[in-house]
């Protein structure tokens, strides 16, 4: 044989690829963490197993930083090394053992709302209050109801329509809504578009800088601004001289 061919016999039996060997069960953990999994799966001391899968437990959880609580994320990693191991480990674990799941089935479908269509910009809050004070008696705590419901009718429909609106029209949709059974008092004052347009402007300017790495942003950006005039200021002296 001669020696090309046995440089290239060397590297057949040494060089591996991702398309011979098995599939991955999570590929954010990489090869190595399943290659652990495989290990553990071949002790047959149960003890030495639990050890092994624990030190599994530390190295996935340092590679994937699971989220939400200790007790949660801790509960998310044994999930998944029971899954590395086509549920087939067996050891003294934490947490019960999960019951295996196919990926193949679908989900079942979720139950949309069949009802018909309604203005967007009320939504379901105004809708339960209606239907919570159509349930009411005539009373004085129903009409300070039916008043704060047309505060707020005016109020949802400004923030998606940033006009006047008058006063007739949110009667109107009420009465609608309600079926007849709520109606808006004909002396009954409501809040001006002008104070809740404002309220309304108030609250989106406060949101917006409580937005992260705006500011920041804006002062990264000018000070990458003075560095390159500096920059250029060092460049033409160099020239200069």
């Amino acid at each position: 044989m001669s020696k090309m061919n046995l440089k290239e016999a060397d590297r057949s039996d040494t060089l591996t690829y991702n398309s011979n060997r098995d599939d991955l069960e999570i590929s954010e953990y990489g090869r190595g963490i399943h290659i652990m999994v495989a290990h553990m799966m071949g002790l047959a001391d149960k003890a030495e197993r639990t050890k092994c899968a624990e030190a599994i437990i530390s190295v996935m959880g340092s590679v994937v930083p699971p989220e939400g609580s200790d007790e949660e994320g801790e509960h998310k990693l044994w999930n998944q090394l029971y899954q590395m191991s086509a549920y087939q480990m067996d050891v003294d674990g934490p947490f019960e053992k999960p019951v295996q799941t196919s990926r193949s089935e679908a989900p079942e479908r979720i139950d949309y709302p069949t009802e018909t269509s309604r203005a967007g910009h009320f939504g379901r809050t105004v809708e339960a209050m209606i239907e919570m004070a159509k349930k009411m008696e005539d009373s004085e705590e129903k009409s300070i109801l039916i008043v704060k419901l047309a505060n707020t009718m005016k109020m949802h429909f400004l923030t998606w329509n940033r006009n006047t609106v008058e006063r007739s029209f949110i009667a109107e949709q009420m009465k609608e809504k309600s079926a007849g059974a709520l109606i808006l008092p004909e002396d009954v004052v409501l809040e001006s578009s002008a104070e809740i347009l404002r309220s309304i402007r108030k609250t989106s300017d406060a949101l917006e800088r409580k937005r992260p790495g705006k500011k920041g942003g804006a002062t990264q950006k000018s000070g990458g601004n003075r560095n390159n005039s500096h920059n250029r200021g060092g460049a033409k002296n160099y020239r200069r001289r």
